[in-house]
C-alpha cells in the first residue's frame, strides 16, 4: 500500500491528545487542531505529579514531555512536527505558506522559538507552577523523580525549582531574552504583513501565540513597544481557534479551564 493511500485511510481515525492546559507546546497543538476544525479526546497529564515520566506515558512519548497525539494507532510527538503532519493529512485550511522558501523561513522561526525562547519561558512557568510543591520534596523523593526524567535539561530544571529557585537576576535575564521574540516578530511583521511568514496564518503564528501570551501576562507593557506585534496579537485573539484551544490565563486552574 502506498503512503498516500495509507494516509488517506487515517483521515477518519480519531485523535487522542495527551496535554497540559498551561503547556506552551500543548497550546500550539490545540491551536492547530482548532484551526483545522479537528475534534479530539482530551487526556490531561498532571506534570506536577510526574505523570509524564510514568512508564505508561513514556511508552507513548519517550521524551517525557507533553503533548503527545494519538491518531488511530499512530503516535505523534514534537508539536511542530505534529502541526506539519496535520497539515499534510488535512490540507484545508492550510497552515503552511505556499512558497517553499517561506516554508523554510517558517521552520527556522519555529526552531528558534523552541531552542531560544522555551528555556527562558521555563524560568517563569516552572517557578510559578512547580516551585512551591517541588521545594517540599525530600531529597529522596526528588532523587526518585529525577531518575525517571529522560532529558538532561529537564532534570536540571526540576532540580533548580526544587533546590535552587531562579533568582530575580535570572528572571530579568530570561525576560530580556523573551523580548527578543517580540523584536524578531516586529521585523517579520513589518511592511504591512498580517502574519509572521507569508500572506496567511501559519504554524509560525501558532508557535508564537503561547509565548506572546505569557510575555503579555508577565510584562503587560511590553507589547505596546512593538506596534506590528500588538496588531498581530489583537488579530490572533479574535480568531475562533484562540478560544477553542482555551488559551487562558496561566493562573487559571484546570477546573476553570475545563469549565469554559
Amino acid at each position: 500500500m502506498s503512503s498516500e493511500v495509507m494516509n488517506k485511510s487515517y483521515v477518519g481515525q480519531p485523535f487522542i491528545l495527551y496535554h497540559g492546559w498551561r503547556s506552551s507546546a500543548s497550546r500550539r497543538v490545540r491551536l492547530c487542531l482548532a484551526e483545522k476544525g479537528l475534534s479530539y479526546e482530551s487526556r490531561l497529564v498532571n506534570m506536577l505529579k510526574g505523570e509524564q515520566h510514568s512508564p505508561e506515558y513514556l511508552s507513548i512519548n519517550p521524551n517525557g514531555v507533553v503533548p503527545a497525539l494519538l491518531h488511530g494507532d499512530r503516535v505523534l510527538y514534537e508539536s511542530s512536527a505534529i502541526a506539519e503532519y496535520l497539515d499534510e493529512l488535512f490540507p484545508e485550511p492550510s497552515i503552511r505558506p505556499r512558497d517553499a522558501y517561506d516554508r523554510l523561513v517558517m521552520r527556522n522561526f519555529v526552531r528558534w522559538v523552541d531552542d531560544y525562547c522555551l528555556p527562558r519561558l521555563i524560568v517563569f512557568n516552572w517557578s510559578q507552577a512547580m516551585q512551591a510543591a517541588a521545594t517540599q520534596w525530600s531529597d529522596r523523593e526528588l532523587a526518585e523523580r529525577i531518575a525517571r526524567v529522560p532529558s538532561a535539561s529537564r532534570k536540571e530544571a526540576w532540580t533548580r525549582v526544587a533546590r535552587k529557585p531562579y533568582s530575580d537576576e535570572e528572571k530579568a535575564d530570561a525576560m530580556t531574552g523573551l523580548l527578543k521574540l517580540l523584536e524578531k516578530m516586529q521585523a517579520m511583521l513589518a511592511n504591512d504583513h498580517s502574519w509572521i511568514v507569508g500572506e496567511r496564518l501559519s504554524i509560525a503564528d501558532l508557535a508564537a501565540i503561547p509565548f506572546v501570551m505569557r510575555i503579555n501576562e508577565l510584562n503587560p507593557s511590553a507589547i505596546a513597544n512593538f506596534p506590528f506585534v500588538e496588531s498581530w496579537w489583537n488579530r490572533v485573539r479574535q480568531r475562533p481557534s484562540f478560544s477553542e484551544a482555551r488559551i487562558c490565563a496561566f493562573t487559571a486552574t484546570d477546573a476553570e479551564v475545563e469549565a469554559l
